[in-house]
């Protein structure tokens, strides 16, 4: 598979309409990629599927779907832990999340894409905590697009994730990689049991029953 260009991520928050496309003109986003498993607003509706695929369609900027495969709350009841947890470790292994990722790395291949959540802050966020991680060992490491226009690279969120977690000693070490990567496994499994969705644990084994989205 040829390169990708660079894959960006942003999370809409509270945003209004012309501030969020500002900010996917800077990075010069060609397609946005929706990981959001349910992608409604009542909040703030102008992130509603069909109204955000009509907002971008005036800025030539595509739309896809890419929810029900690389979406944070599957269907899938074998994607949970016991407690009702969202595992992504196990999420990232199935079929569903492999032909996910193998087609948004072909996306951005030709297109610059950028994969779309609520969260603003990517650490808050399964584009960062599930989805970022597969980019990053197939060698597209993400960029994160940040409220106010800044950019911060994948390393740069992993330092941040290292750091609130108690590792500051190996943040951004590149003497001790070994030490690092163990940290940062060990990071992203305590900030996935604060951030990842959560149901009711008697609600995992009917998640398949679910009506379509």
């Amino acid at each position: 598979m040829a390169p990708a260009k660079t894959i960006f991520t942003v999370g809409h928050s509270n945003l209004e309409a012309g501030d969020f496309l500002s900010l996917l003109a800077r990075a010069g986003i060609e397609i946005v990629a929706d990981v959001r498993s349910l992608p409604q607003s009542s909040r703030f509706p102008q992130f509603s599927h069909a109204a955000l695929e009509n907002l971008l369609r005036g800025e030539n900027i595509a739309y896809k779907f890419f929810g029900e495969e690389l979406g944070g709350r599957p269907d899938d009841p074998t994607a949970y832990f016991d407690d009702g947890r969202v595992n992504y470790t196990a999420r990232r292994r199935s079929f569903a999340f492999q032909s996910g990722l193998e087609c948004l790395l072909k996306l951005a291949q030709e297109k610059t894409v950028a994969l779309l959540c609520a969260e603003e802050d990517p650490l808050d966020c399964h584009r960062f905590l599930m989805i970022s991680p597969e980019l990053a060992a197939a060698g597209s490491p993400p960029v994160h697009v940040r409220k106010d226009g800044s950019l911060e690279t994948q390393e740069a969120v992993e330092n941040r994730l290292l750091e609130a977690h108690g590792f500051r000693g190996v943040a951004a070490n590149t003497l001790f990689p070994e030490a690092r990567a163990e940290a940062l496994e060990k990071a992203y499994e305590l900030q996935s049991a604060r951030a990842a969705f959560r149901v009711d644990p008697v609600r995992v084994g009917t998640l398949s029953d679910r009506s379509p989205r």
